[in-house]
């Protein structure tokens, strides 16, 4: 058992947590919710003994391990893939150290061992095996191979993976170590289909408990039975999963707001009453009586509603029928160690108006790399993809520096795409992605990813589009913001092409999916739920 009691949590005046209570029991599986910078990291920090609430009680029971995954990886260096998972596992690694050195001694019989060393063995033995050590190595090749770390792939030094790769192999060691209580924070970023689907088979079978953020929506609900939301310096547990708590929150929300509304309308006839008869005499015992019983009441206040992005597009010409056709189209890049790598070989196909296609494959399978080739940002090796008539286009990248300039403002950065756009039109404009004061001015390069993702978002919709193309616009969203985005998109009349790792997402929106499989274009003429029936991915 893990239980929070009384925390509270404050960085300078503003509280994160307030006198918070939280309890995980056994078999928990939590989905953590509320507003970006509500809590939720902090939360978890706290519970992982990273971050020591300013007041209150962290009860945790004695021998319980817990295995945090966050989004900072830390330090990765001077060891193989597959040794840094291992190792990973902390004071099994270092038990399973110790059992290896002691049965070396007892092979040397040059060496003396001591009863003392055999009874010290017999304990670590023991252990090992009560915490699963002995299947450690097997444990962890199988996790890496799932997250998409082959056993090509198990003795690269850690150096050599980029940013994205070593999320993942920080995901399989806390996942190796095997936890009784299991905090992720966002795990499913950085992870195609493919890995999102095993870690989700992974956490079926997982026999402890599970405390976790997820900005996939899906995702929460298949796995979490719980949820519990972290706002306005509250927790607040809900008795189900994400879907039952969208509904119960509103049930709570109108309930709270009824009480809310007889308490004012109580305090107003109160209050008449004591400035009529406050003068009188005769009244004064009942004025002081209404007024003792008024100061104490415990006042109801409304929670502060979070702001929503809002995503409105410009009216835009009807493109042509054909709005881009892809013909023999074949890309390689360079290798540093010469030659070249074929991303993908003579695909064609068609992307028809009205059209929204999802764009799929697994990491490295080139989906970017076509994304660019489509938008001009990087040129063909061979085959053509061209545009149709009266295409006017929007592209939002996964990449900031692709699209956006680190020196410049939010405010100059959409300026310059509507330069004949008036100044109050487009704080207007920001305002809607949640952009206002003093928020325009700062500088790109010192924005978090999510604030990134809405500048991207605020540029493209700028101008009148009616060709959407959009690598992975839901990195750094929320939930919230999520809907709000799927919402638009789909409400869009023009075309679409996109590549995301959020199932929900394009269940909801693709009508064609574009799947990218070792070099080939496979085209599936049905909806997104049609392409994994079919390819056999779900």
């Amino acid at each position: 058992m893990v239980k929070l009691s009384g925390v509270t949590v404050a960085y300078g005046d503003r509280f994160i947590l307030k006198d918070a209570d939280f309890l995980i029991k056994s078999g928990d599986r939590i989905g953590l919710v509320g507003p970006n910078g509500a809590g939720k990291t902090t939360l978890l920090r706290v519970l992982a003994g990273e971050e020591q609430p300013d007041s209150g009680q962290v009860l945790i029971d004695n021998n319980t391990v817990i295995g945090y995954f966050s989004q900072n990886v830390g330090e990765m260096q001077g060891r193989s893939a597959l040794m840094e998972v291992i190792a990973g596992s902390g004071s099994v690694y270092e038990i399973g150290l110790e059992l290896e050195a002691l049965e070396h001694r007892m092979a040397d019989t040059s060496q003396m061992f001591s009863d003392a060393d055999m009874e010290r063995y017999g304990q670590l033995q023991t252990e090992f095996l009560a915490r699963d050590g002995y299947d450690l190595t097997q444990r962890s090749e199988e996790i890496l191979t799932g997250l998409g770390i082959g056993p090509d792939r198990f003795h690269e030094p850690v150096e050599h993976f980029s940013g994205g790769w070593k999320m993942r192999i920080a995901l399989a060691k806390i996942l190796a170590l095997n936890p009784d209580v299991l905090l992720m924070d966002e795990p499913t970023n950085h992870l195609d289909l493919e890995s999102i689907i095993y870690l989700e088979a992974w956490l079926a079978s997982f026999k402890g408990d599970v405390v976790m953020t997820s900005h996939d929506r899906q995702f929460m609900t298949r796995i979490c039975k719980r949820t519990v939301e972290v706002a306005n310096a509250q927790v607040t547990s809900y008795s189900g999963d994400y879907d039952f708590y969208i509904r119960e929150r509103e049930i709570r929300r109108e309930q709270l707001i009824a009480t809310y509304n007889r308490q004012q309308a109580r305090f107003a006839k109160d209050e008449e009453f004591i400035a009529k008869f406050a003068a009188r005499a005769s009244h004064a015992s009942l004025v002081q009586s209404r007024i003792k019983a008024l100061e104490k009441i415990e006042r109801i206040t409304l929670p502060v509603e979070s702001k929503i992005m809002q995503v409105q597009f410009a009216p835009c010409v009807r493109s042509g029928d054909q709005v881009v056709v892809l013909k023999n189209l074949t890309k390689r890049w360079p290798m540093a160690q010469g030659g070249e790598h074929t991303v993908f070989e003579n695909i064609s196909g068609t992307v028809m108006r009205g059209n929204k296609i999802a764009l799929t494959g697994i990491n490295g399978a080139g989906k970017s790399t076509l994304l660019k080739v489509i938008v001009g940002l990087a040129e063909a090796s061979s085959g053509e993809a061209s545009l149709g008539a009266s295409v006017n286009m929007g592209y939002f990248s996964q990449y900031s520096s692709d699209v956006l300039d680190p020196n410049k403002t939010i405010f100059e950065e959409v300026f310059d795409r509507v330069p004949m756009s008036t100044i109050p039109a487009i704080r207007s404009m920001l305002g809607s992605f949640l952009f206002s004061g003093d928020d325009v001015d700062k500088k790109i390069g010192t924005l978090s990813g999510g604030e990134k993702s809405r500048v991207m978002l605020a540029c493209m919709l700028a101008v009148p589009v009616n060709f959407l193309v959009l690598d992975e616009p839901t990195n750094h969203l929320d939930i919230q913001s999520r809907e709000v985005l799927l919402d638009a998109l789909s409400r869009f009349e023009g075309t679409l092409m996109i590549v995301s790792h959020d199932r929900y997402f394009l269940k909801h929106l693709a009508n064609r999916v574009f799947e990218l499989d070792k070099g080939v274009l496979n085209i599936y003429e049905g909806d997104y739920a049609y392409y994994l029936h079919k390819s056999g991915r779900e």
